[in-house]
């Protein structure tokens, strides 16, 4: 498993880190008190209480890849972050992007970044809503950032698999789904972080 290892050495040291949170209402936290940003924070506290943990979250609901990139200087580059979580992919699909279109946004994002920073990249996927046909046109976006994640030789955090393994272990779907069937409660965004929580550790 690639970890962002120059995060996590800041972190055991005990010294201030900043992650940039980039993505879409997911990100944000839509509809909840506590979203998966919410939980990761506390748990890096809990994990490197010696370490001064800043999260900025970015997430803007309904964006897509593509509005990342036009923001990625001011909502990324300008806080000069350790760190950098880059989640889309649900509003890619529904706006119609090819996974072709979509990595080449993603890429681009991770290019721009890269450029200017030497921060750790992470890239995040998103919810498994089951196995119909729609979701998984949708999963095929989370191949694209899986195998962008291979190319660049980044970090993962596959919420999707590890929400698919919940249900599998007897979650019911509808208890990590809000009413929409699509923004996670705050269990759903539990099961998020600890993805992510898996990559800091």
């Amino acid at each position: 498993m690639i970890k962002p290892l120059k995060t996590i050495e800041k972190l055991k040291n005990g010294q201030a880190v900043t992650i940039v949170a980039l993505g879409d209402s997911l990100t944000y936290g839509w509809m909840v008190d506590k979203g998966y940003i919410d939980y990761f924070h506390d748990f890096l506290q809990s994990q490197y209480p010696n370490a001064s943990i800043k999260i900025i979250n970015k997430g803007i609901p309904g964006d897509t890849a593509d509005g990342g990139l036009h923001r990625v200087s001011y909502d990324v580059i300008s806080y000069n972050p350790d760190c950098v979580l880059i989640q889309f992919a649900l509003n890619d699909y529904a706006c119609g992007y090819s996974p072709h279109v979509f990595g080449n946004y993603i890429r681009a994002i991770i290019n721009a970044i890269q450029a200017r920073l030497p921060s750790d990249i992470v890239l995040v996927t998103s919810v498994w809503f089951g196995d119909f046909p729609e979701a998984k046109n949708a999963y095929k976006l989370y191949d694209t950032i899986l195998s962008i994640a291979d190319d660049y030789k980044l970090p993962v955090s596959k919420t999707h698999e590890y929400w698919k393994n919940a249900v599998n272990k007897g979650t019911p779907l509808q208890e990590l789904v809000q009413f929409d069937g699509v923004h996670p409660t705050e269990e759903g965004y539990y099961i998020m972080a600890r993805a992510l929580q898996d990559l800091f550790s």
